[in-house]
């Protein structure tokens, strides 16, 4: 679903979760109270809901605060900032993973920042949806172009781009924050975020990278009804209080352009042992699914390499690139 300009236009005066009367909504968009009413119906399919009080007017239920990229754009360092060949912002995209693979195939320079207040169809591993309401989270990607030693080069590169969020959120001041190998972003066993990376070109030549990172800052409890599995966001973790979605959507792209500028030339091995201090699995009994394959055992963290070791029933340690690790949060 498209959000339309009237739709936008009246996001941007209910922004402030306050009451706006609908003679005032219509005297400003020069349209009637019964367009305003029909307009406002129509943002629940985006995960967005108001309140409608006699004498009052119509409200939010949640504050919003729409992405601005002159704010995020403050947030990063001046050397990050020159890493940056352009930032866009789009009401609604299928995914924003979706949009940079397009804009890479027309050639688009390394660099290109993109964020999304609404995905429709956003991407999760696995061909899994990820649910995106309208304004509440962080949708975001970047398109990175490697020179040199082709897709082995990014190897690791979504631990490293783990450790980058980690940090963004500690600084924010958000400490009870882990990962969960090999890219998902946990806190007290349930997920908070989630890093999709993309690679296409040539085994020993240029590729191109694909970054894409969701986060929970709000995520409607209706609209979390759909996940299959046990999820947070930033606004329970912090007690409720006003977070600046600008500010963390900047933060957080800084760091990972710091990790990510360079990393074919440092590798995973700069971000193991800090990736370590982070893991929230180590010690933990689990299963890891390899398609139709099950392997169970506890999980002993990673190697030098970033791979996941698990050691299995019959006391042998083995490592393992890729997989979907399945646990007990209350173990």
């Amino acid at each position: 679903m498209l959000i339309s300009d009237k739709q936008k236009k009246i996001l941007t005066l209910l922004a402030d979760g306050e009451f706006h009367s609908g003679p005032e909504l219509a005297d400003l968009l020069c349209v009637s109270r019964s367009a305003i009413c029909k307009q406002l119906s129509g943002l629940s399919a985006l995960g967005i809901y108001h309140s409608a009080v006699s004498g009052k007017g119509y409200r939010l239920d949640k504050r919003l605060e729409l992405l601005d990229e002159f704010t995020i754009q403050g947030m990063l360092g001046e050397h990050n900032k020159a890493l940056v060949s352009a930032l866009e912002i789009h009401d609604t995209l299928t995914s924003t993973n979706s949009y940079l693979a397009e804009c890479s195939q027309d050639n688009a320079c390394s660099g290109l920042v993109c964020f999304a207040e609404h995905q429709s169809a956003g991407k999760g591993r696995r061909g899994r949806q990820w649910v995106s309401p309208f304004g509440s989270n962080i949708y975001m990607s970047i398109l990175w172009r490697f020179q040199q030693d082709g897709i082995a080069s990014t190897a690791g590169l979504s631990l490293a781009v783990g450790v980058a969020v980690i940090r963004a959120l500690k600084t924010y001041g958000f400490n009870e924050v882990g990962l969960k190998w090999p890219n998902d972003i946990y806190c007290q066993g349930k997920k908070l975020g989630g890093i999709l990376i993309e690679v296409s070109g040539e085994a020993d030549g240029p590729c191109a990278v694909i970054i894409g990172l969701g986060l929970n800052l709000f995520l409607p409890e209706i609209q979390g009804q759909t996940i299959t599995q046990a999820w947070t966001d930033l606004t329970e973790m912090s007690g409720e209080k006003l977070l600046f979605r600008n500010k963390l959507a900047g933060m957080v792209l800084n760091e990972i352009l710091s990790v990510v500028n360079g990393f074919e030339f440092a590798g995973i091995k700069a971000y193991v042992d800090e990736w370590r201090s982070y893991d929230c699995l180590k010690g933990i009994l689990a299963t890891l699914f390899i398609g139709q394959q099950q392997i169970t055992g506890i999980i002993q963290g990673i190697d030098d390499n970033g791979l996941l070791l698990i050691n299995k029933p019959d006391g042998t340690l083995q490592a393992f690139a890729s997989g979907e690790v399945s646990f007990n949060a209350a173990t």
